[in-house]
Parts: C-alpha cells; sequence; structure tokens
C-alpha cells in the first residue's frame, strides 16, 4: 500500500485483487485494510474468481478517479497475470504487483518475496536431511528477503513521476 501511495501521490481508493480460496488472499487483504487508514486510502476488495469477474470489477473501479490495484499473490494472480496487467494498462491503473513476473511482464511495481533467497535456503534445508536430520525436525521459515522491481516504462505510459526515493529503493529497474 505505501508502495502505491508513494508512486501516485494522488491515490485515495485502491483495489485489492484477491483469491478468497487460499487463506492468504485473505490475510493479505486484512493487512492492506489494517494499513490504509494510516495513509488516507479507501480498499476495496475483488474477488478473482475468473476472468470475466476480474475484468467486470476492474471496469467499475476505473470509473471513479484517483484508482489504483494491489494484487495479491496466488494461483489465481499468476493465472491471470496478462489480463490484470493489460486492464491496469488500460485503464491507467497504477498497480502493485506480488511479484517479479509482472513488472517483467509490463507492470509497474512489485514487491515480493526474492525466490532465489528461498531457493538457496532450501538447499542448505536438502542438505540437512542428506546428513540426517528428520524433515519434521526442521523448523518452518518465513521469507526474510524482499525485493522491488519498478518498470520506468510503464511508469511514463501511465504519465507517473517516480520519486528518486522509490528509484533508490528498488532492486532492479526496468528501462
Amino acid at each position: 500500500m505505501a508502495l502505491l501511495r508513494q508512486i501516485a501521490p494522488n491515490l485515495t481508493r485502491a483495489a485489492v485483487l484477491r483469491d478468497t480460496t487460499e487463506g492468504s488472499g485473505t490475510s493479505q487483504f486484512a493487512v492492506i485494510q489494517a494499513v490504509a487508514p494510516s495513509l488516507r486510502v479507501e480498499v476495496k476488495p475483488f474477488n478473482m474468481r475468473d476472468a470475466g469477474e476480474i475484468e467486470r470489477d476492474v471496469e467499475v473501479f476505473a470509473h471513479s478517479p484517483n484508482g489504483g490495484l494491489i494484487v495479491t499473490a496466488s494461483a489465481a494472480a499468476a493465472l491471470h497475470r496478462d489480463l490484470i496487467i493489460k486492464l491496469a494498462a488500460q485503464h491507467k491503473l497504477p498497480t502493485v504487483y506480488p511479484d517479479r513476473a509482472f513488472v517483467a511482464a509490463g507492470g509497474l511495481i512489485s514487491h515480493g518475496v526474492d525466490y532465489i533467497d528461498q531457493y538457496r535456503k532450501a538447499a542448505g534445508y536438502v542438505d540437512r536431511i542428506l546428513k540426517g536430520e528428520k524433515p519434521a525436525d526442521l523448523p518452518v521459515q518465513a521469507p526474510t528477503k524482499y525485493e522491488t522491481m519498478l518498470n520506468l516504462k510503464t511508469a511514463r505510459t501511465l504519465g507517473l513521476t517516480v520519486p528518486p526515493a522509490l528509484l533508490a529503493r528498488a532492486d532492479e529497474v526496468i528501462e
């Protein structure tokens, strides 16, 4: 939410695309909803059941000014990635995505888990298991490293000026 507000300072509304069939969709929305009042942003949840529903919801949401999108991490988001990116561009909605694949495909900005770091940690678990530790005895570890990716071409297309602080914070920038 803070990234969206930073890149679109006039933002007053945010649609949150989520998948309620996954527990994480509901919990991610709860966190966004908790932060929104402090940033003076009204949030509205939209479910990602199918492509038609996503199109209708984004179309209706885009009719009012000063809006942006937040796409939560889910299989549905990955499945409808190209559609969501297309709709965001078509309706000129600044959008924050859950991972770098969205930005590489033309989305504006992402903030999410650094999967390469996760793979490295997984290799450590494999090593421990091969040395005799029982998988059930290994602790579950939450991600500790996140990355931010920004697409300047998309920012220009949306007519957004990227603040220097956000540019400096980005782990990767697509020109």
